[in-house]
């Protein structure tokens, strides 16, 4: 359910889905039960290569005919193509690093492709980018610009403003795996920026979805004052993530931002995220992306539908250009620029950045996708294929990368490294990371390990227990003191939450925490003790594995399935606006409306939605492990039911300022409270599983507690350093219950916050007005230790010196 992109469909969105049992192989599109991938290509054919000035550019020679022409004395004339001399001093280059690399007065490129016959330098201007034309070709000599799979060369002269990309020819082989075409300009799968439209959501020449696109060529310049930044280097435990995607949150005109939908944008609004208590956001997808890639006019809402998630990358080192303020400046250094701001400016807030990568798939999709870069360079190598050539699709999307493939490894690696190195990032979140196990199309004991291995029978695929690519990250020597999150799943039916290979170092998305907590919240029996477990970080998933539980990254919503608001009034999906007559998105939710189905309800029932909500967020802030909230769940963001909104890019996903404002979201105080609450509690973020010696279970008696299957009440007491012990209860019947509190002697408990108040009453401040006059009605309760819980509600008490006694 929480896989989080699209599958490439064709032009009718009413193409029937693969089988649930369907081999991943060919199967472009996945049932909804599993992902919402479901999306439309248009434009997909990606435009030859015209004719440059340079091929325009012909000498006239005169040559004796041949044969009767020679005989008759006849003299023709022929038009013969001689290339202009090079305007750069070229020369042989270096194997290593791989991309483009300015250094001793020039630019040094080099890119790795094992089967290709020849390779070809492009250069192009931004006025011939345009154009679709190639400036100048550099034709690369085997015999001295190769080493070993490496095509490298060396060029000095002025390369300002001037773009590159590649040719590469060779078989056009399918049933091989070769896909070669020397008429397509690639691009570097290691290119820093990729330049095309400038603006988002504008089309390209012609109404182009997919207009040319070419790799910045750096230079000596490229400098960025850093002003001593250094990592901020929390310790998981003491993390609230905040998901965030980059456009979404400021683009709303609500956010009266000078820079809307960019990162610039985002710096504008890091004092709000430090407010609400936030010191860790996840970037959704920033890598390169095309948000034109499902554009196609939607008849539902009367615009049109965009990739606006961004999970299909087209480059793995390229910041996404158009979530830039700077457009197409410098090439797109000054875009790179403007991400690498965005990241100092919020650790000099406190606050970590970590990304979303996607490195399951890429935007060429399937053998019908777009030729960009990776599929022309040396498709056999990057895509994971079976025998005839055919693409495995483990992530629903077309293809599946061939992660465990020696040099794609690397090629991985290499992307983490310079977005956490030269880019300050402080971790990742792995996009359907199962398929980050899964071994590689060309897996063998002798192509992994140099030597066989007995009994090794192992097919494309197959999850390993050990797999290379992961190992590689764990151990490496910069990777491995940084943050790393698996979505430990893919659509190929691998489900990994609680096994996935961690080194002991990864965490993962707990999807299972999800599951438990809404079905214990909305009143579900059979759940209190599974939801015990929840509060605790999971430890039937990871203590026996030497894991802590800072190793669940505890969630109810993220930004695909429902936002906190709609799982609380909705128990259908409403996703007519995707234009796919509702047939996308997740049918399972376990959600509850509440009664009513949709926004608008009886005041009753709002009411006890807002109880839920509060129920819910109560729950993430008291569990142990890393909570993490979506965008706008802090004030009750509503998509109006839609749990696929990946191709929106309007008010449904938009970030609403206005709505945050409004006297109505006192939601947002709530939040506001919880998550300081949690940051004061040393007890709400150890760094191991609560034992006996801290924690006690009750139920309606203390030190009672009922796990029976009917049991919807669960309750418990933590010893805290600095709140001297916490009183936490949930009590998710349809009944009120009275509670006995636990004895101790020559203190009280202090209500602090009880979901069933009205705010501001539900969370109880020191400074709150009328706080005493609050206070006074529990007074006859208290002093009997005993307190009223309403059904659907939760508490926390705080123990306090009797000063009465």
């Amino acid at each position: 359910m929480m896989s989080s992109h699209l599958a490439s469909s064709s032009s009718s969105s009413s193409s029937s889905l693969c089988s649930p049992d369907a081999h991943p192989l060919l199967c472009t599109k996945t049932p909804s039960r599993l992902l919402q991938r479901r999306g439309r290509r248009s434009n997909l054919s990606y435009p030859m290569t015209r004719r440059t000035n340079l091929e325009r550019m012909r000498s006239t020679l005169t040559v004796k005919a041949r044969d009767g022409g020679a005989a008759s004395g006849a003299v023709e004339t022929a038009v013969v193509e001689r290339p202009r001399p090079s305007s750069f001093q070229v020369s042989r280059g270096r194997p290593m690093p791989l991309g483009a690399t300015a250094r001793e007065g020039g630019v040094n490129f080099s890119v790795y492709s094992s089967n290709a016959a020849s390779a070809t330098l492009c250069l192009i201007s931004l006025a011939d980018l345009n154009e679709s034309r190639v400036t100048e070709q550099i034709s690369l000599d085997p015999m001295i610009n190769k080493t070993g799979d490496v095509w490298h060369v060396f060029l000095k002269g002025d390369l300002e403003d001037v773009l590159y990309g590649y040719k590469f020819d060779g078989k056009f082989s399918p049933e091989e795996g070769h896909r070669y075409d020397a008429s397509r300009i690639l691009l570097d799968p290691y290119a820093k920026a990729v330049i095309s439209r400038g603006e988002y959501g504008v089309l390209g020449p012609e109404g182009d979805c997919w207009p040319q696109m070419a790799c910045m060529v750096p230079s000596d310049g490229d400098e960025f004052d850093w002003e001593g930044d250094l990592p901020l280097k929390y310790h998981h435990k003491d993390l609230i993530i905040y998901e965030i995607h980059v456009r979404g949150f400021t683009r709303h005109d609500s956010s009266k931002a000078d820079f809307p939908g960019t990162y610039r944008g985002i710096v504008e609004k890091l004092d709000y995220l430090k407010e609400l208590g936030v010191n860790c956001i996840e970037l959704m997808p920033c890598h390169e992306f095309n948000e034109l890639e499902y554009f196609s006019y939607n008849s539902v809402l009367g615009d049109c539908k965009m990739n606006f998630w961004g999970y299909s990358t087209i480059n793995y080192f390229s910041p996404m250009l158009r979530y830039s303020s700077a457009g197409l400046s410098s090439c797109g250094q000054d875009a790179i620029n403007e991400f690498k701001t965005l990241i100092k400016e919020a650790h000099k807030r406190g606050i970590e950045v970590l990304m979303d990568v996607v490195f399951n798939h890429t935007a060429e999709g399937h053998e019908n996708g777009p030729v960009l870069s990776f599929r022309g360079i040396d498709n056999s190598m990057y895509y994971m294929l079976a025998p005839k050539g055919e693409f495995y699709n483990y992530s629903g999307c077309g293809n599946t990368l061939n992660c465990n493939h020696p040099a794609v490894r690397q090629f991985i690696v290499d992307s983490l490294r310079y977005w956490a190195t030269e880019m300050h990032v402080d971790g990742f979140r792995f996009d359907l990371a199962s398929i980050l196990t899964r071994s590689s199309s060309l897996w063998d004991a002798v192509n992994v390990f140099g030597k066989p291995i007995e009994g090794d029978l192992l097919t494309t695929g197959t999850p390993l227990s050990s797999p290379p690519l992961i190992d590689m990250i764990s151990n490496d020597p910069i990777l491995r003191g940084v943050k790393l999150i698996a979505e430990a799943w893919d659509t190929g039916g691998l489900y990994q939450v609680g096994t996935f290979p961690h080194w002991g170092i990864w965490s993962e998305w707990n999807g299972k925490y999800r599951d438990v907590v809404r079905q214990f919240i909305k009143g579900t029996n059979g759940f209190s003790g599974a939801f015990a477990e929840s509060l605790c970080g999971s430890p039937n998933l990871y203590q026996e594995g030497g894991r802590r539980p800072w190793n669940s990254v505890n969630f109810v919503c993220a930004h695909d399935g429902f936002t906190l608001a709609d799982l609380v009034s909705y128990n259908d999906k409403h996703n007519l606006a995707n234009g796919e007559d509702n047939n996308d998105g997740e049918n399972h939710n376990n959600s509850w409306n509440c009664g009513q189905e949709g926004e608008f309800a009886i005041t009753s029932v709002k009411r006890l939605r807002k109880r839920q909500m509060r129920n819910f967020f109560v729950c993430l802030m008291v569990s142990q492990g890393i909570p993490m909230i979506y965008m706008g769940d802090e004030y009750g963001h509503t998509k109006g039911g839609n749990n696929n909104s990946y191709c929106h890019d309007n008010y449904i996903n938009y970030f609403r300022w206005d709505k945050k404002e409004e006297s109505s979201s006192d939601f947002y105080r709530f939040c506001s409270l919880m998550t300081k609450f949690r940051h004061e509690c040393e007890s709400l973020g150890l760094s191991d599983f609560p034992t006996a010696e801290r924690l006690q279970w009750h139920g309606h008696l203390p030190g009672k507690p009922d796990w029976s299957e009917t049991s919807r009440f669960v309750a418990y007491t933590m010893v805290d350093s600095v709140k001297c012990e916490i009183y936490i209860a949930f009590n998710a019947s349809h009944l009120p219950v009275t509670l006995v509190l636990p004895e101790r002697p020559g203190y009280r408990w202090e209500p602090l916050v009880d979901t069933s108040k009205p705010a501001p009453f539900d969370f109880l401040t020191s400074d709150l007005p009328e706080r005493d006059v609050a206070v006074k009605q529990y007074v006859q309760f208290l002093d009997s230790n005993l307190y009223p819980m309403l059904s659907y509600s939760s508490i926390i008490l705080l123990l306090s010196p009797d000063t009465s006694a």
